[in-house]
């Protein structure tokens, strides 16, 4: 059995929202990743989001693009955050071409390690978070916990949470009267279990390579 993490000192997360729609536009996204960072607010984890559109992110596997690369900035925020939330809308079944260039700005992780031969991201955790009045949820969450463990995020048990509207219909997560029931559940859950992962990890982090 896994100790009990004990170390209080304080955890922080980041959301990358990959909608299509720059601000100051509304985002369901934004909704449902800003209720995870709620939820991680009441296990001591502060939190902030990004909307990645409204930043000029170059296509690219390097770190850095070159002149006007707002990437760079961002990843000292991901690098920085203990959770990292990675928020995608659904559109025709897929994540967002967004999303995918946060993925594929993530690949030059693969290059950065410490003195001991670790990616700099083996003691970072990760969530997924999926809206759309379509299907596609589960789709994109194997997608994106295969491309971020691949890079070196630990994803915790249940480390997703979604909405999906009723098909071929309108009605936006942003627009829904009160929180569905599961979607709360699961927002708690992986809140949960991220926090909990996070403190883990920082207390006893992966061994040197």
């Amino acid at each position: 059995m896994l100790p009990m993490a004990t170390d209080t000192a304080p955890l922080t997360a980041l959301a990358l929202n990959c909608t299509l729609s720059p601000s100051p536009a509304e985002s369901s996204t934004q909704v449902l990743a800003q209720q995870v960072l709620d939820a991680l607010a009441r296990h001591g984890v502060s939190g902030s989001q990004v909307r990645v559109v409204d930043h000029d992110v170059r296509p690219g596997v390097e770190k850095d693009m070159g002149d006007g690369d707002e990437w760079p900035a961002i990843r000292e925020q991901v690098m920085e955050a203990d959770i990292l939330v990675l928020a995608t809308p659904t559109w025709m079944g897929q994540h967002t071409s967004v999303a995918q260039r946060v993925l594929e700005r993530l690949d030059a992780e693969l290059s950065e390690t410490d003195d001991e031969g670790r990616l700099l991201t083996f003691g970072k955790v990760a969530l997924a978070v999926v809206v759309g009045n379509e299907d596609g949820a589960h789709h994109i969450s194997a997608v994106l916990f295969q491309a971020l463990n691949d890079v070196g995020f630990t994803v915790p048990a249940n480390g997703v949470t979604y909405w999906n509207g009723e098909a071929m219909h309108t009605v936006d997560y942003k627009d829904l009267d009160e929180t569905p029931e599961a979607t709360a559940s699961a927002t708690a859950t992986a809140a949960t279990n991220a926090a909990h992962l996070a403190r883990l990890l920082r207390l006893d982090g992966y061994p040197a390579v």
